[in-house]
């Protein structure tokens, strides 16, 4: 059964602009894994994807209570497939609200980022 869905979309220009305003802004959304693909770093495009996709989480689950941004880490799967990593802070949530699966996926084109999560009970 969906719990619930939520989606957000990223204006990659203003996402950018906000990091070279802040450079610290990027410790803050994301851990150091989220931040490189093996040795190298990721664009800025793939990261404003994944900031829609942390975004997209908390509408889908209807709130963020006891979570930090490092509590939401995106990684892939062996087939390149984004996933949320299942880190304490997101699991304790999700069991409190009976969530059992999340869907995520992310897209980047033409300066916009978006990422659409489904959020799945029993």
């Amino acid at each position: 059964m969906i719990f619930g869905v939520g989606v957000d979309v990223v204006d990659i220009a203003r996402f950018e602009r906000a990091v070279s305003r802040t450079p610290a802004l990027l410790d803050r959304l994301f851990s150091q894994s989220e931040l490189t693909q093996g040795d190298r770093k990721l664009a800025l495009h793939s990261l404003a994807a994944r900031f829609a996709a942390k975004e997209a989480l908390i509408k889908a689950i209807g709130d963020s209570e006891g979570m930090t941004w490092h509590d939401m880490p995106i990684v892939s799967d062996g087939l390149r497939n984004p996933q949320f990593a299942p880190t304490r802070g997101v699991s304790k949530l999700l069991l409190s609200k009976g969530i059992s699966r999340l869907h995520l996926t992310m897209s980047h084109d033409a300066g916009v980022a978006i990422a659409f999560v489904v959020a799945e009970s029993e």
